[in-house]
């Protein structure tokens, strides 16, 4: 009887020993092969990455650029060229994203006219013909710039995929100019907010620059309830235009005034206020010197155009 009993005892510790060792089995072999799927989906990321092009400045401006690309850097490779489409500062971040393993590459150009040196940005990369070789580039004299600005087809074996947009094209800057101005609002029905943009030579480009940047408050404008909301460009680089564009802006804001409206200056730009608070001296107004950036939603941005332009890489392939 006691050996029958330990024989039985046994048996028991056999099955469940039995037992165990398929669930262990079933298990090694569900996670090697989540693992392996894992692996294929990161080595199909990491082929993958980003060249963020912006237009770059102080520390500060840069910082906040960087911040953006935070979430996005933890799922693809994403190096940063900044300058007015430099073939130096592309080449070299070109150059770190090869040696990162990257074979196509989405080009996201965070400037507020997706029209801003697009051209000239597929002939550095080779896409479209019209740049010289660097060699060729190197025996002309580069005109003088405050930033450098070379210009030459780099040499390399990726393949580009560029963003056609800008942030003014984004809808997610929508929330972001609802948010500058509910930060600053305090009685909507005696405000005005003056949305100020720099803008550009061309007539035609600018009045572009109006429309899209306009199509950007209308979520603010039905939700905020302000009595206007008015977008200009500064036309910054471009003298001969800039005086009447400083003028129209300053005669809006001292009328607003003069009727006992409160005007909230904003700037649609990449970040900071830019030259206004000179062009502005003397008017009365509110400003918290805040562009786009910082803010959630150009990091949203930034994803969500990675994120298109894997597909275009996954397409063309």
């Amino acid at each position: 009887m006691h050996y029958e009993k330990k024989l039985q005892t046994i048996i028991k510790i056999r099955a469940f020993f039995a037992i165990f060792c398929l669930i262990f089995l079933e298990a090694c072999s569900t996670t090697q092969d989540l693992t392996s799927d894992l692996s294929g989906v990161a080595a199909e990321d990491s082929q993958f990455g980003l060249l963020l092009m912006a237009h770059g400045g102080a520390k500060e401006w840069n910082t906040a650029v960087e911040a953006a690309t935070y979430e996005i850097s933890d799922k693809y490779p994403v190096e940063i060229a900044f300058g007015m489409a430099d073939a130096g500062s592309i080449e070299e971040s070109v150059k770190r994203l090869e040696s990162r393993g990257v074979q196509d590459v989405g080009v996201i150009r965070m400037f507020v006219s997706g029209e801003s040196w697009r051209q000239r940005t597929k002939q550095i990369l080779g896409i479209e013909e019209g740049a010289p070789s660097k060699e060729e580039a190197n025996k002309k004299s580069q005109p003088d710039m405050f930033m450098p600005m070379g210009f030459w087809r780099i040499e390399t074996g990726l393949k580009f995929f560029v963003s056609e947009d800008g942030l003014a094209d984004a809808d997610e800057m929508d929330d972001v100019l609802v948010s500058r101005i509910q930060g600053m609002s305090r009685e909507p029905e005696r405000e005005v907010a003056v949305v100020i943009a720099h803008g550009t030579g061309s007539d035609e480009e600018d009045a572009r620059w109006v429309q899209k940047i306009s199509q950007r408050t209308e979520v603010a404008k039905d939700v905020l309830g302000l009595r206007d909301i008015k977008v200009f460009t500064l036309r910054e680089d471009w003298f001969a235009k800039r005086g009447e564009a400083e003028n129209n802006i300053r005669t809006y804001i001292e009328a607003a005034s003069e009727s006992g409206l409160i005007p909230i200056v904003v700037p649609f730009r990449v970040h900071g206020f830019g030259p206004y608070a000179r062009v502005l001296e003397g008017l009365d107004y509110k400003a918290d010197g805040l562009g786009l950036l910082p803010h959630e939603n150009v990091g949203l941005w930034v994803e969500n155009q990675a994120e298109f332009l894997k597909g275009s890489a996954q397409n063309f392939e």
